[in-house]
C-alpha cells in the first residue's frame, strides 16, 4: 500500500510540474502575442503620423519641395523595410521559443511516460517477490 501512495505522489508530482509548463508556455505565448500586438499598433500610429505629417508639407510647399518630399518617402521606406524585416526577425524568434519549449514540453512528457512506466515495472516485480515470499 506504501508504494501506491508513493507511486501516486510521483505521478502527482509529475502531473503538477507538467501543468505548470503548460501553465508557463501559455502565460509566455499570450505575453508574446500581446506584445506583437502592441508594436503592430505602435507601428501603425507611427506610419499613420508621418502620413499626415508629409501630407501637410506636400499641401503647404508642393511646388518647392517635390524633390525633398521623395527623398523622405525614400527614407521611409527603408525604414519601413527595416522594421518588417524586424517584425520577420522577431516573429523567428517567437517561433523557434515556440519550436523550444515545445519540445521540452516533449521531453517532460517522455520524462514522465518513462517513470510511469518504470514504477509499473517496480510494482509489478514487488509483487511477484511479495507472491514468491
Amino acid at each position: 500500500m506504501e508504494e501506491n501512495t508513493i507511486i501516486q505522489a510521483v505521478l502527482h508530482a509529475l502531473e503538477q510540474h507538467s501543468d505548470k509548463i503548460s501553465s508557463k508556455m501559455q502565460e509566455m505565448e499570450q505575453r508574446l502575442h500581446d506584445e506583437m500586438q502592441a508594436m503592430e499598433q505602435r507601428l501603425r500610429g507611427e506610419m499613420h503620423e508621418m502620413e499626415q505629417r508629409l501630407r501637410g508639407e506636400m499641401h503647404e510647399m508642393e511646388q518647392r519641395l517635390r524633390g525633398e518630399i521623395h527623398a523622405v518617402e525614400t527614407r521611409l521606406e527603408a525604414k519601413i523595410d527595416s522594421l518588417r524585416e524586424e517584425m520577420q526577425q522577431m516573429n523567428r524568434q517567437l517561433n523557434e521559443r515556440s519550436d523550444r519549449l515545445e519540445e521540452e514540453l516533449a521531453d517532460t512528457q517522455t520524462s514522465v511516460e518513462v517513470l510511469t512506466t518504470k514504477v509499473l515495472h517496480h510494482d509489478r516485480k514487488l509483487r511477484q517477490l511479495a507472491k514468491q515470499a
